[in-house]
């Protein structure tokens, strides 16, 4: 589950950083960047919400006790768990929905992948989606590291299946950079993913609640969705850090925060999840752009060679700063006056994302390659 995948990253955040000689990195950090943007939001994923994991294990599987609790502790949406890989769980169905949806809730289904049969789990997808969700969150962890040509397939298959505008999110590891081949940039491109749900589980990784949110919104917001904030019960944080938690959020642009779980969170954790949100007296600082260095692989240089291919550069994507890259870096660099030669400066950020990474086609192979698509 989405608590159990987090065990090995709370013991070795902070390994991994991408280094840059120290006069550039110097320039960098002197580099003023504006505060993030407040993204577009999902109205769907919008207000406070819990996720449930079993049905059977909250409130006694009854939904009109769900449904009352929900509403004193001014709770607007319950996310159920409603597959894993290539099974649909039956605990979110049609009458679940109508009862929650009657005592003014939105209901929205997760689905567990793995990725080896991605059509399988696209078809299980779909349906959860025809059940009556608002929504359909995409959980991929671990099984999917390396899975591109496998994720791009799945959401291909799910989107031809429930349409363009049906609302559907992601949610996975909050440090990209630390989980470098998980496909964040194919299940949140352009016409995929709609939002956003990073797994922000700050006690469980080890670290402070301003950290996680400097840290994952540094190397989420590169993907150019809306991010709701996944925060957690489970482990009983302090009242502090929750209050802390959803204040950031809010600083941030977060139009809606989430919670795991149900089922782990005491009458105490209600309370704080349900607390008036303090005005922060000062803006949290601007979390910048993700540093890349001569050896820097993984996702987030996915993400960028598809953004220089948009821009003109002649690009294989290898999920690799190779040099062909730091050349489309540098040229990039050049024709817009930013300076810092082939270094990917918060200015070469800013700039890229002005546009939608490129489409590309991913082969079928454990190292993924991609062409850009035709």
């Amino acid at each position: 589950m989405l608590r159990y995948a987090l065990t090995a990253l709370a013991l070795a955040v902070g390994l991994l950083t991408f280094a840059l000689p120290t006069a550039v990195a110097r320039a960098q950090a002197s580099t003023p960047t504006p505060a993030p943007a407040a993204p577009e939001s999902v109205p769907a994923f919008d207000g406070d919400a819990l996720w449930i994991w079993l049905m059977d294990r909250t409130e006694g599987g009854s939904a009109e006790r769900i449904a009352a609790r929900a509403r004193r502790h001014g709770l607007e949406l319950v996310i159920l768990k409603a597959g894993g890989e290539r099974v649909q769980w039956t605990q979110l169905n049609p009458q679940l929905i109508a009862t929650l949806r009657g005592a003014g809730l939105r209901v929205c289904g997760y689905h567990f992948i793995f990725g080896r049969h991605p059509i399988a789990e696209a078809r299980v997808s779909a349906r959860i989606a025809r059940t009556g969700a608002d929504c359909l969150v995409i959980d991929a962890e671990s099984d999917y590291k390396g899975r591109y040509w496998e994720a791009e397939r799945y959401m291909r298959a799910l989107r031809r299946m429930v349409g363009p505008d049906y609302p559907i999110g992601f949610t996975s590891f909050p440090y990209v950079h630390y989980h470098a081949t998980v496909p964040y940039s194919v299940f949140l491109a352009p016409g995929a993913a709609d939002f956003n749900v990073p797994q922000m589980y700050w006690r469980a990784i080890g670290t402070s609640v301003d950290q996680i949110f400097q840290t994952t919104y540094r190397h989420n917001r590169i993907y150019r969705k809306p991010i709701y904030p996944l925060g957690q019960t489970w482990m009983q944080p302090p009242r502090r850090q929750v209050v802390r938690f959803r204040a950031l959020a809010q600083a941030y642009g977060a139009t809606g925060v989430s919670w795991w779980s149900w089922q782990e969170t005491t009458a105490r954790d209600f309370l704080n999840i349900a607390a008036p949100v303090p005005t922060l007296r000062r803006a949290p600082p601007d979390p910048g752009y993700p540093t890349l260095g001569s050896y820097s692989r993984g996702d987030i240089v996915a993400q960028l060679q598809q953004l220089l291919i948009t821009a003109g550069a002649k690009l294989r994507v290898t999920a690799r700063l190779d040099a062909r890259t730091v050349a489309a870096v540098a040229s990039f660099n050049r024709r817009n006056r930013l300076g810092g030669g082939g270094w990917v400066s918060p200015a070469t950020w800013r700039a890229l994302l002005a546009r939608d990474p490129a489409p590309v086609t991913w082969r079928a192979r454990t190292h993924a390659v991609a062409r850009a698509a035709r």
